[in-house]
């Protein structure tokens, strides 16, 4: 798609179509292997409330209200998510009363393929739209200062620029990659991108901001969809054409749109920074532009980054839950209910939850990935899920568990099933403790109230679902040879999971 540019000589803000809608791209990919245990495979870190009360998803998809006192905004925003947590997502949307459509990707492509399916799906929808592109899982406190760099982005998007946002680096930090700044561009406080740096070791970094010609690199971008997409069919037209096909055979439901698997797997894996803004010299017509943002961010990629930026008692220590410190300094310790105990301690992380414990120096906090890829490798269930699972009728905690049994309380929202369904290595016996349930087993269905209890023998097709305006609660004891979740034969499902 050809573009046609406002000269920089002029002002952005009095040249830039702002007429273009402003499409809030939230990107939420990505398992979060560094914030284990509280980040796993099937509930990764966007969807945590690490830093409050709100996960950082509904922190991310709050960071532009009000902006549209400035600027014309969509009505929804895009999300673009793993399949597997669509629900979840949604859920949290729904919650913080963002209307939103969900792109689903059926496998991890990376930031670019992301991105184009999110353009394409905004092409398709409104001729064409300025995106402004959020990672789900950074920390920005200061809204203010946020939106006053999406605005002046947003500017030089509208004239066809592709623009980046860039943080005024407080510290040396080598887990960041870095900017270097060129020259001035307009006069809106943008610059030209002379460079990109992937995380230089900590004596460069600290040349880097010793120097102030290097900010770090957000993630953040900003340009129209019109204009992504001409840039990365020239620069990466076997990513355009597989999204392009992903996009074309995909179907939607509600709100989620789903790429076709086939089409989506063959695209290349590539980020934003790599496939396109390191090469964008190349598209001599579409200026590369950062802005920057001198403000409080953080990627929020590591237990050590949490402790940077959470409030301190006088010993320089961060508490989450049930957490205690005696002589202890430079300490960030995180329960999910039992208490934790800090004694003599110095620069050091502890994490518990209700299956595993971290204990790292804060300092090495980066290796936790090595200890994940350990747990994967010896196929332990503590990388992927939380002994509480969440699904999209509820969730199931696993309370206990032997060599032939497991005991899991479960949770069904008011109004919501599970799937129709047969086990062949398990039977199951209910118990209801709240609520009432609406049973189906084999040819009968019946109603069971608080107290009552039922049997579901090892081949019977079944299925519980809450009839009720309130929650249903049942304790499920399931015995058998094999007890894994994937001895799940589907013949229903509300959801759209019949694997």
């Amino acid at each position: 798609m050809p573009t046609t540019l406002v000269p920089y000589s002029k002002h952005p803000s009095s040249s830039a179509d702002s007429t273009l809608a402003i499409q809030p791209v939230i990107l939420a990919g990505g398992a979060g292997t560094r914030l284990w245990p509280l980040s796993r495979e099937q509930y990764p870190k966007q969807l945590i409330e690490l830093l409050g009360e709100e996960s950082l998803l509904a922190a991310t998809a709050r960071r532009l209200d009000g902006l549209e006192n400035a600027w014309p905004l969509t009505d929804d925003l895009l999300l673009v998510c793993g399949d597997n947590h669509r629900y979840m997502s949604a859920e949290q949307l729904r919650q913080c009363g963002k209307p939103a459509r969900i792109v689903l990707e059926p496998c991890a492509r990376n930031t670019a393929p992301a991105l184009t399916a999110a353009a394409l799906v905004t092409v398709a929808d409104r001729n064409d739209a300025v995106l402004v592109v959020m990672p789900a899982d950074h920390a920005v406190p200061d809204s203010d200062a946020f939106q006053a760099a999406v605005l002046r982005a947003a500017r030089y998007a509208a004239n066809g620029a592709v623009v980046t946002i860039g943080i005024v680096p407080r510290r040396a930090e080598p887990g960041y990659g870095y900017i270097r700044v060129g020259m001035p561009i307009g006069l809106d406080g943008g610059f030209t991108i002379d460079r990109f740096v992937e995380k230089p070791h900590r004596e460069l970094a600290e040349q880097y901001v010793q120097s102030g010609e290097y900010w770090w690199n957000s993630g953040i971008f900003v340009m129209r969809a019109s204009v992504w997409l001409s840039v990365v069919n020239t620069l990466r037209p076997e990513i355009h054409a597989a999204c392009v096909a992903a996009h074309h055979d995909g179907t939607t439901a509600d709100m989620f749109i789903r790429l076709d698997p086939h089409a989506f797997a063959l695209c290349p894996d590539d980020s934003i920074d790599y496939s396109v803004m390191e090469r964008l010299g190349e598209c001599g017509n579409v200026p590369g532009v950062v802005v920057p943002m001198d403000a409080s961010w953080s990627d929020v990629g590591s237990w050590d980054a949490i402790w940077e930026i959470m409030p301190k008692d006088a010993g320089g220590n961060v508490a989450r839950g049930r957490v205690m410190f005696e002589d202890t300094t430079n300490t960030f310790a995180h329960s999910q209910g039992r208490l934790i105990a800090c004694v003599g301690l110095r620069d050091v992380v502890v994490v518990e939850t209700p299956d595993a414990i971290l204990v790292a120096d804060r300092q090495n906090a980066q290796q936790i990935k090595a200890i994940v890829s350990r747990i994967r490798a010896e196929r332990g269930p503590e990388a992927d899920n939380h002994r509480k699972v969440h699904r999209p009728w509820g969730y199931y905690d696993s309370i206990d568990s032997g060599e032939r049994f497991q005991v899991k309380r479960i949770v069904v929202k008011p109004g919501e099933s599970l799937s129709l369904q047969m086990h062949h290595h398990r039977a199951e016996h209910w118990v209801v403790v709240r609520g009432t349930a609406q049973v189906t087993r084999g040819e009968e269905t019946f109603l069971l109230s608080e107290n009552q209890s039922t049997y579901i023998p090892i081949g019977t097709v079944h299925r519980l679902k809450n009839p009720g305006k309130t929650s249903l609660e049942i304790i499920e004891v399931q015995s058998g040879a094999y007890l894994g979740e994937d001895d799940i034969v589907r013949f229903e499902d509300n959801y759209g999971r019949m694997v």
